[in-house]
């Protein structure tokens, strides 16, 4: 009967209904309490009213605008939610550490019990190894520090705040000087009665320092509330609501999340929104919408570029409150009006076909590319992908859990692989210690093993997460750090040793048992500091799978079965069995995973994993579709960015925050070919029907041989449309030779000049101007010769050439590049309509046009797989080379329909091999764009196949 009765209770407790009665229940007690006091004085029972202590005007946040795609679908909005505050109501003096972190402690509880997560935007984050880490670099780094030590700016820190690791951070907030976290034994204020981080889980001390590190941000206004938890379920609000009464100041409030749409394909663009930083509120100090500490903005992205619009105005409401920041009277309320809502120029349907065909593209190169071997039997620019390379991946771009290999819940095979890396790890860290690190041998004579392994050491050290080795005291032209650097003849013993004599070692994060240690002493501390930290490294971890993949300690049926355990590939049970069995081997199970995008690229992180596409409208600049592969999700960015999240994305290989549209810049390859023409003809070294015999090579650089992409084949005699269609490499450094003929002879800068002035004339010298980030683009200012074929120095943004092909295929408008298209209010009432501005205009000859637009249509029907296309489509390939080590990225820019164009496109796949392969990509954007097939056949979730045609351009 008693469970009965308790069954009801709580399906009760858990609707939404009850808890908003709770609620009110709560806040009208809580009210009456606060107007109405009993107080005991000498023993005479009283009712007193609060005394009003101060008048506070305190602002009302507004309603963030929606962003929505041309043809008005939802992409980015606010939705309903409940949050946990906290504000700081207990009073200063003795006990109130204890008091404030037992009342976070205890709601931090509940709201792992409710099964939500404690806001996690603090910059110090749990690794999988229960280690403290840093989740961001650099000078963002440094500002937190600043902001952790209380100094108004990164040059104000001291030597030890500035090379502070995650640990010494931690420590410093959770002692008795700021936060007190940990065991009181007595009085707070007694000495001896604290012992700092005891009784709490690190995971613990972590939480509550980050609701602390908050609430410090609000010193000066206690009565603004901090936010402990968001978008919490209702059974988190039933637990609360039922302790709300010995959790002071914690309270239950609606607010508003943002939220992203289909985020993957528009995270690139629309970016995200988060907590406001002391240098965003400078930038928006002098903004009518009167910013404070509290407030979200843009960060990245059209959240971030069109925050005055978005961010709506906010209201105002006159506060009264005690001594002790309490709220108890509230008047002149003004309410705030909404943000304006943003429609975009994407097509959401475009976008996200690009996005996936894109993907299947890159993912039918792997396959092509794939072997069944160790090492690649090729070199440079045509090296294959063996198999190991692509087992180790899964490892290295932790999409396999190491983690959870260690749990008693492991499956077998992970159990399996676990109790070998165990054997392995022990092997590595005793030989380390007892060998490697005590040993003379110069780093140059030792096995390229040992070599890895020191020189991960000397990494780690070094890192912001352990700062043990300060590289910023290190004098770099000091003579043995020269001979550990470069000549490699010294041993790391001696290295380190040199490296404590010179105080480049933080000793005071070592574990020594003396304030003063002799050099001996202090290496051995060290030695311990380093051996455990490696037992615990993820990164290290990864150094030894490599090995033990690559010596088949681990083998590739391992590795598949572990992504089976560990829920990361779904495959029927019969392939399973069939791996199991041997039936089918390692290999060809990985390549079908890859074939049916079960493993992505993105996931793999290997060359290919990344590409972009950028679709205009030519005839008004309008920016249709707007890809980077990879994506991310947002919505864990929004808001309060959840620390873990971001830390994963800067480490993944595939570098998904990376916005390869407007931000990776590359040689253009051939696809500059057509400046190049225009320049020839409109300076007059050449004209439309020159002839200009190619042999395979150019010579007539003092030696310096420059093969045409068909040498030792021959193109014969090219004329512009030709060379175009052929692209012809010798035409082109024939072209660019004739620019750099000054009337008396071969001059590099004047070629470089003259060249200039038409990359600048189809706008490929600015940016885009599309509404976010774009890296600069970069004119090739040496070689004329090679800058003529899109190489030298040049190196330009996707966007950058979209814009450039968009002019191309209009006859020479040139746009400032727009990816809004329209700006309403919140009741849909029309407040601006964007019309792309025209940069410039080019005027040519109809002839050079001519010969410029045939040409690259002459391009599209020489190839087999535009055989038949029934649409007429122009365009040019570009295969850029840009290391020799590295496989050339694969680009192609072009247009259709091919006598009145609609779309204009560039593509590029960064290290995709060859530019057929981005030619193909632009084919199957036609194909979706014209509906030339149904979309289900064309977006199959599987990889396309990857056809060479051309060896390079």
């Amino acid at each position: 009967m008693l469970y009965e009765i308790k069954d009801k209770i709580i399906s009760l407790v858990t609707s939404r209904l009850f808890i908003l009665y709770l609620m009110l229940i709560t806040l009208s007690c809580i009210l009456i309490h606060k107007i109405f006091v009993l107080q005991i004085v000498d023993g005479q029972q009283y009712e007193e009213n609060f005394t009003l202590k101060s008048e506070k005007e305190i602002s009302l946040p507004s309603t963030r605008g929606n962003i929505y795609d041309r043809n008005g679908k939802l992409l980015a909005y606010n939705d309903l939610a409940y949050m946990i505050t906290i504000t700081d109501t207990i009073e200063s003096g003795s006990g109130k550490n204890q008091k404030l972190n037992d009342i976070i402690y205890r709601t931090s509880l509940m709201i792992k019990e409710g099964g939500d997560t404690i806001t996690s935007d603090f910059a110090i984050y749990l690794d999988e190894n229960d280690n403290y880490c840093f989740s961001i670099s650099g000078n963002e780094l440094l500002r937190f520090l600043a902001d952790i030590y209380g100094r108004s700016s990164i040059n104000d820190l001291e030597y030890e705040e500035k090379n502070a690791n995650p640990d010494t951070v931690i420590a410093y907030l959770a002692s008795s000087k700021k936060y007190g976290v940990g065991l009181y034994m007595g009085d707070e204020n007694t000495k001896d009665s604290f012992v700092p981080m005891m009784g709490y889980t690190k995971e613990e001390v972590l939480d509550i320092i980050k609701v602390r590190y908050n609430l410090s941000l609000n010193t000066y206004q206690k009565y603004i509330s901090t936010t402990i938890s968001t978008q919490i379920s209702d059974k988190t609000i039933a637990i609360v609501m039922e302790n709300i009464s010995s959790l002071e100041g914690v309270e239950i409030k609606e607010t508003n999340i943002r939220k992203y749409n289909d985020s993957v394909y528009f995270s690139p663009i629309i970016g995200y929104t988060g907590k406001i930083s002391k240098e965003e509120l400078e930038e928006y100090a002098d903004s009518e919408l009167n910013y404070d500490s509290n407030d979200y903005v843009g960060k990245t992205g059209i959240e971030y570029s069109m925050e005055s619009q978005l961010q709506g105005m906010k209201g105002h409401q006159t506060l009264y409150v005690d001594n002790l920041g309490r709220i108890i009277e509230t008047k002149d309320t003004v309410n705030p009006s909404s943000g304006n809502d943003i429609y975009l120029t994407i097509d959401a349907d475009l976008q996200k076909a690009c996005y996936n065909l894109l993907e299947q593209k890159i993912a039918g190169i792997i396959v092509n590319k794939l072997v069944n071997d160790k090492v690649s039997s090729k070199n440079g620019r045509n090296k294959e992908i063996p198999i190991y390379d692509v087992y180790y991946a899964l490892i290295n771009n932790n999409v396999i859990n190491l983690n959870h290999m260690t749990k008693s819940y492991a499956g077998d095979y992970e159990k399996q692989v676990n109790a070998k890396f165990d054997a392995k790890m022990d092997y590595v860290t005793n030989n380390l210690k007892t060998n490697v690190l005590y040993s003379d041998t110069p780093y140059k004579e030792l096995s390229e093993e040992n070599q890895v392994y020191e020189s991960f050491i000397i990494s780690m050290i070094s890192s912001p997460n352990y700062g043990i080795l300060i590289e910023s005291q290190i004098d770099t032209s000091d003579e043995i750090y020269n001979r550990w650097k470069v000549a490699e003849d010294i041993s790391i013993h001696d290295y380190l040793m040199y490296a404590i004599s010179q105080q480049w070692i933080d000793t005071s994060k070592l574990d020594l048992d003396a304030k003063y240690s002799d050099s001996s002493e202090v290496y051995d501390a060290l030695v311990d500091y380093i051996i455990d930290h490696l037992k615990t490294n993820s990164d290290f971890a990864k150094k030894l799978y490599k090995y033990m993949i690559f010596d088949d300690t681990v083998s590739g049926r391992e590795i598949c079965m572990i992504l089976w355990e560990q829920d990361i590939i779904q495959v029927p049970s019969s392939d399973i069995t069939a791996l199991k069995s041997g039936s089918i081997s390692s290999y060809q199970f990985m390549r079908d995973l890859i074939s049916n995008i079960k493993v992505t690229p993105a996931m793999l992180g290997l060359e290919p994993c990344s590409g972009s596409i950028v679709v205009t409208d030519p005839n008004n600049g309008e920016v249709l579709a707007l890809v980077s592969y990879p994506g991310y999700d947002n919505n864990k960015l929004a808001n309060n960015a959840d620390s873990k999240y971001l830390a994963k994305l800067n480490n993944d290989m595939s570098k998904p925050l990376w916005n390869y549209a407007t931000q990776q810049r590359t040689a253009p390859g051939s696809t500059f070919k057509i400046v190049t023409s225009v320049a020839g003809v409109e300076e007059g070294v050449i004209t439309t029907n020159t002839v200009i015999e190619c042999n395979g090579i150019f010579d007539k650089l003092n030696g310096t041989i420059h093969k045409c992409w068909i040498s030792p084949g021959r193109h014969g005699n090219m004329t512009l449309r030709s060379a175009i269609a052929n692209s012809c490499n010798v035409f082109f450094y024939e072209t660019g030779y004739r620019l750099a003929n000054d009337g008396t002879g071969y001059n590099d800068q004047y070629g470089i000049e003259r060249l200039a002035k038409y990359v600048e004339m189809f706008g490929l010298s600015e940016r885009s101007g599309v509404e976010i980030s774009e890296s600069e683009p970069q004119v090739s200012d040496q070689y004329p010769v090679a800058s003529a074929i899109g190489q030298g120095t040049h190196s330009y943004t996707t966007v950058g050439l979209a814009r450039y092909v968009s002019a191309v295929a209009n006859n020479g408008t040139v746009y400032e590049l727009s990816l809004i298209h329209a700006i309403k209010d919140s009741k849909g009432n029309d407040l601006y309509t964007y019309t792309p501005e025209i940069r410039n205009q080019i005027t040519l000859s109809q002839d050079l046009w001519n010969n410029v637009h045939y040409g690259m249509r002459d391009v599209i029907t020489s190839k087999k797989y535009y055989a038949d296309y029934p649409i007429a489509c122009a365009g040019k390939t570009g295969t850029a080379q840009e290391s020799a080590n590295k496989p050339n990225h694969a680009l192609f820019v072009g247009y259709a329909p091919f006598d009145n164009p609609e779309i204009a496109i560039a593509t590029r796949v960064a290290n995709g091999y060859s530019s057929d392969y981005a030619a193909q990509i632009a084919k199957d954007v036609f194909t979706y764009y014209f509906k030339i097939k149904d979309t289900n056949e064309l977006i199959t979730g599987t990889a396309s196949e990857a056809v060479v045609e051309t060896t390079g351009d």
